[in-house]
């Protein structure tokens, strides 16, 4: 009887065919897991990197500006503005205090750390708490606390300090502003990624100012400001704690600040480890599992390279449109510097020619033509998003009323508009479709607002400013206005997110449902007017945006109707003839044009090709000139940053911007670098006119 005996040699390629089969399994899940780990690290490092850098900048942002503050505060001090003993130091200081954003209290403390003077009679921190210390601080420097108690304040502060030498009648000391330590956090808390990030600013002493990394510090400060010194920019960190990190470090050298953002090492890789597990468990299921394995890779893989793809073709679109607009803009902006001469000067031979002749009518046609050209450079700067904006008189009213109706037909069930038009007639000066837009965002913000329903009250009437007030986003100076309110019943707006409340793409509901863009359209819109605006709020008590326009005015004389701004009427022959203007411009032409044109108004006018130039005259002989009339862009110098380094040393001298690139964005930069008015290239006689007499007036 034959027994047949086991193909052990076939079994054994079996076995070992398995094992093999078993280890190509496992050793492809397991590249894959790997690559999938660095993928998640990578990607999170990245979004780490970003999100510690912007608030990093947000810190430094917020630091400048409470540095600015307190700089100008000292100038001040050295020019005997503010008085720093008596009676009237405090309500300047509080006064101060306000206008400067997250500051809460201010003091003045003598060189040998007695306090002068402060805003309210919250003690102020311990000289020996700054770094660097006080008394060797410099006059260029700038030193902060630890964080300290301040009555003003319901959570601990933080404090700036600058300081001052030969102050009269208090000599040197240093000015030291409080602020909530939690504003060093910025919109941490609104930009966390997850629960699990954290982050905290420390000194550079190792001195932790606000937020938290771990739970209980371990390190001493020493410690902690050696290994601060050396860490890098982006580490993978074990704590002490046990915990495992990804940490985001961002240094601010001025103020000696190190930003420290972290992330949790376990909730990263939270979705990784759950499909290693997955694939664990999945290896069981041998070719089956290999196959899907392999299968998901390639499909991760290909659609990785298809969106990679996608996003190189859709950068490479962006980048054609922004090339061409700025080609076009170029192009725009040298031609209406053409225009401009064509129009000056093609005006100036107008009036010197036959009224019945043909030379005439031949110049009314190169108007005409240059009519057009104005035309078609608005339409390549619409392209290229830079053009100046149209400026017609229009009734504010009926533009109200038709966005109130456009609203009014698709209202959601429970939302009520109630209108209270109380300013017939009032007219604005502008752009009418800027205008309809402001009040669009608005009210639609405000209808958005009130998700289980209620009432938005949009309010018009007329309103005069007899003296300079300080609102919560501008500050509005004494004239005629057209107070806009438009109130809602909602849930309110936080002190935290009033911060940010015109930031572009700052919105606190969802990608799909908001942009950011609304409220800081509305913010370019008023400046585009000249105007301000103010928002009061308490959470859960509705919101109130009121925006203060300046109000375009008719009035009647003698001889014919005569429009104007506010009240002011133009000056007369001889106050002309005494007033001399300074033209800027890097065009040979167009500064010969405007010096001409203003000569036959009846002005005394000087010209300057180089702005460097014109600036040293300036400083020279500040006195000299009432009004400058500047180009925007011109090489080494533009028009808003000689105005800057002009304000330093003539703040009252008024400034006529003209340029035909720019816009909202210009009128914004304008505003802040101290430009009285801004008009837009190519300029007619007519306006130029209207625009110095409101300036003279």
């Amino acid at each position: 009887m034959n027994i047949a005996t086991p193909n052990r040699p076939a079994d054994a390629r079996l076995w070992w065919l398995a094992v093999g089969m078993a280890l190509s399994l496992i050793a492809a899940s397991a590249t894959a897991l790997w690559h999938l780990r660095r993928d998640a690290l990578a990607a999170q490092t990245r979004e780490l990197s970003l999100l510690s850098l912007a608030l990093a900048d947000e810190v430094e942002r917020s630091l400048q500006g409470a540095e600015e503050g307190l700089l100008a505060i000292r100038g001040e001090l050295a020019e005997g503005r503010l008085s720093a003993s008596g009676a009237d130091a405090r309500p300047a200081l509080q006064t101060r205090a306000k206008l400067m954003p997250l500051v809460q209290t201010l003091w003045l403390l003598g060189d040998g750390g007695q306090l002068i003077a402060g805003s309210d009679g919250s003690p102020a921190p311990e000289p020996a708490s700054f770094l660097p210390a006080l008394a060797g601080l410099a006059v260029d420097d700038i030193a902060i606390s630890r964080p300290f108690r301040v009555d003003a304040l319901p959570e601990a502060g933080v404090a700036l300090a600058v300081r001052f030498r030969a102050v009269p009648g208090i000599g040197d000391g240093w000015i030291i502003a409080a602020l909530p330590a939690t504003s060093l956090l910025g919109a941490f808390s609104a930009a966390s990624p997850a629960a699990d990030a954290r982050m905290a600013v420390f000194r550079a002493d190792g001195a932790r100012l606000a937020g938290l990394i771990v739970a209980s510090q371990v390190l001493d400060e020493a410690t902690l400001a050696q290994r601060l010194a050396a860490r890098t920019s982006m580490e993978l960190h074990r704590f002490r704690d046990g915990s495992e990190r990804l940490v985001g470090l961002h240094r601010l050298q001025r103020y000696g600040l190190s930003v420290v953002m972290t992330r949790d090492l376990d909730a990263v890789l939270h979705e990784w480890r759950a499909a290693a597990r997955l694939t664990a468990a999945a290896l069981g299921l041998a070719l089956l599992v290999l196959f899907a394995a392999v299968r998901v890779v390639h499909r991760a893989d290909r659609r990785r390279s298809e969106a990679q793809q996608a996003l190189q073709a859709q950068q490479a679109r962006a980048g054609k449109l922004e090339s061409l607009g700025t080609l076009a803009g170029s192009v725009a902006h040298d031609f209406n510097n053409l225009l401009a001469s064509i129009v000056g000067f093609g005006e100036m031979a107008r009036d010197l020619a036959p009224v019945d002749g043909s030379q005439a009518r031949y110049l009314d046609r190169v108007l005409q033509a240059a009519e057009r050209g104005k035309s078609l450079v608005e339409r390549i700067l619409s392209f290229s998003k830079g053009g100046a904006q149209t400026s017609d008189i229009f009734e504010l009213g009926p533009v109200i009323e038709e966005v109130l109706d456009l609203l009014a037909g698709s209202l959601r069930p429970g939302l009520v508009l109630e209108r209270a038009l109380e300013a017939p007639g009032a007219m604005l000066r502008g752009d009418s479709t800027q205008a309809y837009e402001a009040v669009l965002n608005l009210c639609t913000n405000a209808l958005q607002a009130m998700p289980d329903g209620g009432m938005v009250s949009v309010h018009l009437r007329r309103l005069q400013i007899d003296e300079a007030q300080v609102l919560s986003h501008s500050q509005l100076a004494p004239g005629h206005y057209l107070e806009l309110s438009v109130a809602d019943q909602g849930r309110g707006i936080t002190p935290a997110i009033m911060e940010h409340l015109f930031e572009p793409f700052f919105t606190t509901r969802s990608s799909e449902s908001g942009t950011g863009l609304g409220l800081a359209v509305v913010h370019g819109v008023v400046a585009e007017f000249g105007g301000a605006i103010d928002v009061r709020s308490r959470p859960g008590k509705g919101a109130r945006f009121t925006l203060y326009l300046p109000e375009y005015r008719i009035v009647a004389t003698s001889d014919r109707p005569q429009t104007e701004l506010v009240g002011a009427s133009p000056p007369s022959t001889a106050a002309r003839s005494a007033t001399t203007v300074l033209v800027v411009d890097d065009e040979p032409a167009l500064v010969d044009l405007l010096t001409a044109m203003l000569r036959g108004l009846g002005y005394q006018a000087e010209g300057s090709s180089d702005p460097q130039a014109a600036l040293q005259l300036l400083r020279e002989q500040p006195a000299r000139y009432a009004i400058v009339i500047s180009d925007e862009t011109m090489p080494g110098l533009s028009g808003t940053a000689m105005t800057e380094a002009l304000r330093e040393f003539a703040p009252g001298l008024p400034v006529l911007l003209i340029s035909g690139y720019g816009g909202p964005a210009l009128a914004e930069r304008a505003l802040a670098a101290g430009v009285t008015r801004v008009l837009a290239k190519p300029i007619e006689r007519a306006e130029l006119v209207q625009a110095l007499d409101d300036l003279l007036a």
